[in-house]
């Protein structure tokens, strides 16, 4: 709007102010048409809250529609012997192991040099070494190849199945190598070393081989071998680890009840942190005439009806049937409660009833998947909060292009008041200066006619 601050000076009227009261009066037309806009961004806002709570009780009961969630196990192991790992295959037992001996690698050490940077060989060679089971290809020595440039070829070549160094014994230097494989099988039984080196090459002491060895434990009166010190199969679902010789562990496979009872008890607590979310946004205070966002809002009852008919199904399990024969119930004021003595009872010596009851014998067979579905009615794409969402988006949009169209029209009122009263200012300026110059002139005709 053009400035308005030469209003007022040819009539002497207070045009400014009185245009600023017009321009006031006319922009008091927003503020209807704002608060609407307010209100309705506050309801998506708690509509984000909603879905935020409702995607949490979703996540909760997704996870009891897995029957892998039933099958919780704590493994522990008493005794220094093994480390166990358990896998969703383990079945609960206790298992005794005495372990005997724990597998090695095997080591070869070569003839002491005088020194690991001399030439050794002229022209390229071969250079091999024999295992106990299966072979291994040849390492290629190039000419001159020094003892520390044995230890890099093999160290390249051998593709990992063999370690190369170089020890000092106080008295020359010796090639050592291992096989990084333990078990017997895996054990270097003999190289060619002596037999490429040039005539002119001296070694002494011999060559020291170490075999490697197998693990041999026994578990529950069974022996058993093994080439590696992690054992898997040898009990269905552990994976051990040997770990000392001579010494003996119990390993015992239990159900984790504990496991189980927090997942519940998650998806307990999530249902009623939604159940108070939805409360509070619904609530009313008579004292103060103040509502939630959601008050009276059909979409909120639409959930809460939707859910409550979830919970209070029915299933076709053969044991359980509904929440309430598990010991959790609906509560009157909407609220799920916990009879945790029914329901501990239960996850001890009932697990699979249980985990036929939530996950049932597909997706949507058994609680969790019912209570699951309803939700993504809810929640999904062109589910119930998603066009309750979508419908106050739209009117955010149409109040927002009302208030600009409104507030455009306010400026053109404004502005054709300003040029109103500007053109109104002109003439009661002119007007002013004539009434000022009659009133000179009849005072000057007065003086003459005196004299």
């Amino acid at each position: 709007m053009a400035s308005i601050t030469s209003l007022g000076i040819g009539s002497g009227l207070d045009l400014n102010g009185l245009l600023t009261q017009l321009q006031q009066a006319e922009r008091a037309k927003l503020e209807p048409i704002q608060q609407r806009i307010e209100s309705e961004q506050a309801q998506i806002s708690a509509y984000g809250q909603l879905q935020s709570a409702l995607s949490s009780f979703q996540a909760s009961t997704k996870a009891l529609n897995e029957q892998d969630a039933f099958e919780s196990l704590s493994t522990s192991v008493e005794g220094g012997a093994v480390t166990a790992v358990s896998d969703n295959e383990a079945q609960a037992g206790q298992y005794d192991i005495q372990v005997d001996q724990l597998a090695t690698a095997g080591s070869l050490v070569t003839e002491r040099l005088d020194a690991p940077d001399t030439a050794l060989v002229s022209g390229q060679q071969s250079l091999t070494f024999s295992l106990a089971e299966g072979s291994i290809d040849p390492i290629t020595l190039e000419d001159g190849s020094t003892l520390e440039d044995m230890r890099d070829a093999i160290n390249a070549q051998s593709e990992g199945r063999l370690s190369a160094s170089i020890i000092n014994d106080g008295e020359g230097y010796r090639l050592s190598v291992n096989a990084t494989e333990t078990g017997a099988a895996a054990s270097i039984q003999s190289t060619n070393f002596t037999q490429i080196l040039d005539a002119g090459v001296t070694t002494s002491d011999t060559q020291v081989v170490q075999a490697g060895q197998d693990a041999a434990f026994n578990v529950n009166g069974i022996d058993i071998v093994s080439a590696t010190n992690r054992v898997e199969g040898a009990i269905q679902g552990l994976t051990l680890t040997l770990s000392e010789a001579n010494a003996s562990s119990t390993v015992t496979v239990s159900q984790d009840s504990d496991a189980i009872r927090e997942q519940l008890t998650a998806f307990v607590d999530d249902y009623n942190a939604l159940k108070n979310t939805i409360g509070s946004l619904t609530a009313y205070n008579p004292e103060s005439d103040s509502a939630g966002e959601l008050n009276g809002d059909s979409a909120t009852r639409a959930v809460e009806t939707t859910l409550r008919q979830a919970l209070s199904s029915r299933t076709s399990g053969d044991s359980f049937n509904m929440l309430s024969d598990i010991g959790i119930s609906l509560q009157l004021d909407g609220t799920l409660a916990v009879d945790d003595e029914q329901l501990d009872g239960i996850i001890a010596n009932q697990p699979d009833q249980l985990a036929n009851f939530f996950a049932g014998a597909s997706s949507e067979g058994g609680m969790a998947g019912q209570i699951s579905s309803a939700i993504e009615q809810l929640v999904g794409t062109n589910g119930r909060l998603e066009s309750a969402v979508s419908s106050s988006e739209s009117r955010v949009a149409s109040l927002n292009d009302r208030f600009a169209t409104t507030e455009s029209r306010i400026d053109q009122t404004v502005e054709r008041y300003r040029a109103q009263f500007a053109a109104m200012d002109s003439m009661v300026g002119q007007m002013n200066q004539t009434s000022a110059y009659l009133s000179q002139q009849l005072a000057t005709l007065g003086q003459t006619g005196q004299g």
